[in-house]
């Protein structure tokens, strides 16, 4: 065992001697890896990031949430100026399946609308996302609260005039003041503002972050344009019992909508059910894509990185003919020549490896504070980075190893000469 230590400390001594008399070569050498191992990691840190936004983001909402409307959130085979003529949900339908359907935990009904500007004294924050929901959403969503509350259904039936504000929307209106009990203006009316949520940050999920968007209640929108303005979409939200067989709820919901509407058994759905579920299935797709690509696009990277080690090697091997019949003679068996060149290889590859990590991180922590999302380098992916670039090493390296080791020590001293 003992030998074999040595045997790997002196290969491992005449590798790093290699490299460093070699600077210029050495680089040239490792260049390649870099810029394989550094496309591949940043395009999985990048891909990777995204991916846990989204899903933290989406992960306030229960994936088997189900949204029933006039429109499909995916692709459907339905042609667009049938979608067209498909009726509203209304509020009356969201009554009907809240009293009627069986294992749902909680329902609510929302209107997707524009955008809007609020304004409070002299100061104005444009852009807002409107978000009108009855009261059950703060549940539906696990929206969480830092000041105040969410409205309570008494507000929310009779279409009270309160608002709970985002968290950005509140600095940018009213700064350190305490906005509990102020009077806002939005749609030209006053509303009370009764609550603040917790910063969020960046969505990258369904929808805007709930930084830059203000609740209220959607029965304030009903009465103010009623439930079929083209500035509205309505929406039933509903949120299934933990265990629920969604397929069997999915059915039950069709069917039900279909009696209450009074669709014959002919004639097609004039409604849509779309389940969270599908949406971020649809997204892990994406991702896996994604990363397939950056592997492919990446990989011709490494290709050639992996050939300049390989020629690189067979040129060392070349220019040291004479040192290996010299140290052959001298007793060195072939497994010291074999393992002398393959830990040059590998570690000239590990080095290009560890300078394209490094790059990455530097790239993340650079992006993360100028766009305020955080580019995550995990130790998975540094792992990943570092094994394939031993791989590479190791496949490069291992023909000119095995060329050097067994050559014949009489004829490499000779040819040395």
């Amino acid at each position: 065992m003992i030998v074999y230590l040595r045997l790997l400390g002196e290969s491992f001594s005449f590798a790093m001697n290699a490299l460093r008399n070699n600077k210029l070569r050495t680089f040239l050498s490792l260049l390649g890896v870099t810029i394989g191992i550094f496309s591949i990691i940043a395009v999985l840190t990048a891909v990777n990031s995204l991916n846990s936004k989204i899903m933290k983001d989406l992960s306030t909402l229960d994936k088997n949430t189900i949204f029933l409307t006039s429109q499909s959130f995916g692709p459907t085979d339905i042609p667009e100026w049938k979608r067209e003529q498909f009726p509203k949900v209304n509020y009356e339908e969201y009554q009907y399946l809240k009293d009627n359907l069986n294992h749902v935990e909680n329902s609510c009904f929302q209107f997707f609308t524009g955008r809007e500007s609020l304004k409070y004294d002299s100061k104005n924050v444009d852009d807002v996302n409107i978000v009108a929901v009855t009261f059950e959403f703060s549940d539906i969503q696990r929206l969480e609260i830092e000041e105040g509350r969410f409205f309570n259904e008494s507000e929310s039936n009779s279409g009270a005039a309160v608002v709970v504000l985002g968290y950005e929307v509140t600095k940018g209106l009213f700064g350190e003041v305490d906005p509990i009990g102020k009077m806002v203006r939005l749609y030209g009316r006053r509303f009370k503002v009764i609550g603040v949520t917790k910063k969020q940050g960046m969505s990258m999920g369904l929808g805007d972050s709930n930084d830059t968007s203000a609740f209220i209640s959607s029965n304030f929108l009903r009465k103010l344009y009623g439930e079929n303005s083209d500035k509205m979409l309505p929406v039933i939200l509903i949120k299934p019992e933990r265990g629920t067989d969604i397929a069997g709820l999915k059915g039950e919901i069709s069917q039900k909508f279909r009696n209450l509407r009074g669709i014959r058994s002919e004639e097609i759905d004039n409604f849509f059910i779309n389940i969270l579920s599908g949406f971020t299935d649809m997204l892990d797709s994406l991702f896996a894509n994604l990363n397939m690509g950056g592997w492919a696009i990446s990989g011709f990277s490494l290709l050639v990185g992996g050939f300049g080690i390989a020629n690189i090697m067979f040129v060392s091997v070349k220019e040291r003919t004479n040192l290996i019949g010299i140290q052959k003679s001298l007793g060195a068996k072939n497994k010291f020549i074999l393992f002398q060149f393959l830990f040059e290889s590998v570690i000239l590859s590990l080095f290009g490896g560890l300078i394209g990590l490094l790059l990455v991180w530097v790239i993340a922590a650079v992006l993360t504070n100028a766009l305020g999302f955080e580019f995550i380098l995990s130790v998975g992916n540094i792992i990943l980075g570092i094994s394939v670039s031993a791989g590479i090493g190791l496949i490069s390296g291992i023909l000119p190893a095995i060329s050097a080791s067994q050559l014949d020590p009489v004829e490499a001293i000779r040819t040395g000469i």
